[in-house]
């Protein structure tokens, strides 16, 4: 029997919220992923890590909250907790590779295009993974066609985002990328939902696994805490809003005269060349 599917059971509120957490998410990735080009490499893996974990927890999270307003009228839905967060996994670890290609090799040419595939697909990965975690009386059928719609949008919107993370222009400039990446990524979602058919079973044995709900609290725990100790980190860096690397020559740093950092040694005079006091010396009885 064909299921009645309701993606919308709370209305627009799981989209918005599910929007924002992308954008967040992607913000402080993008971000961080941005600041790794402007520090010695040997800071370098720290900020591309935690930028991939960032992004990773954002598009998990945005993925979970949206599925809080998906359910099947005919079949209660439960969720594999092992296969549920094993999805977060993949997330991070191939958004990780991404990042991590475009951090070390720039955000240009097939360092850019592979990152990007890279990044986009572990987008996919991780929708289709956590769809795969479902569990009710019934079985998913996705449309080939719609489904190859999603990666394209999953891969084009993360190939953007490394783009404009690697121009350095400042903060706004990865405010809006974030902005771009959430939209898409949001898309994304919603694209692979729109492939997705469900055939309902009259009957068969109860299912197995835990509630949307009670999942709620440790997927907002969780990634959120983790998303908040970034925001943290981001927003009290002193360079992440000024876009300037650390190793900027002293005689640059603003509030610094350059003539008060250059040193001038003292000049030699010689024995035949004696001093000539300048008119704002005092002389001496002697010298008169």
């Amino acid at each position: 029997m064909q299921g009645t599917v309701d993606g919308f059971s709370y209305g627009l509120v799981t989209p918005l919220v599910a929007y924002l957490m992308a954008c967040l998410g992607g913000a402080l990735g993008l971000r961080c992923t941005t600041r790794s080009m402007l520090v010695r490499r040997s800071w370098r893996p720290g900020w591309l890590a935690l930028g991939s974990a960032a992004i990773g927890s954002g598009i998990w999270t945005m993925h979970f909250v949206a599925m809080m307003g998906f359910q099947v009228r005919e079949a209660p839905i439960h969720y594999d907790r092992a296969i549920t967060f094993a999805s977060l996994g993949v997330a991070i670890v191939m958004v990780g590779v991404g990042v991590f290609i475009v951090g070390y090799r720039g955000a240009r040419g097939t360092a850019l295009m592979t990152g990007g595939a890279i990044t986009g697909l572990g987008i996919a990965s991780m929708h289709y993974l956590g769809m795969a975690g479902m569990r009710f009386n019934g079985q998913l059928e996705y449309n080939t066609a719609t489904v190859a719609v999603s990666v394209v949008i999953a891969v084009v919107a993360a190939t953007a985002a490394l783009w404009a993370a690697g121009q350095v222009r400042g903060f706004l400039w990865s405010v809006g990328a974030s902005l771009v990446m959430g939209l898409a990524v949001t898309g994304m979602h919603y694209t692979g939902m729109a492939a997705l058919s469900v055939h309902v079973h009259h009957a068969g044995a109860p299912v197995s696994g835990d509630s949307p709900a009670s999942l709620l609290a440790p997927m907002m725990i969780g990634p959120l805490a983790f998303l908040l100790l970034a925001g943290v980190v981001v927003m009290f860096d002193p360079l992440m809003v000024m876009g300037k690397p650390v190793w900027s020559p002293a005689e640059n740093k603003p509030g610094v005269p350059a003539r008060e950092l250059v040193h001038h040694p003292p000049a030699r005079r010689s024995p035949l060349h004696p001093r000539r006091d300048t008119p704002h010396e005092s002389r001496t009885p002697q010298n008169r």
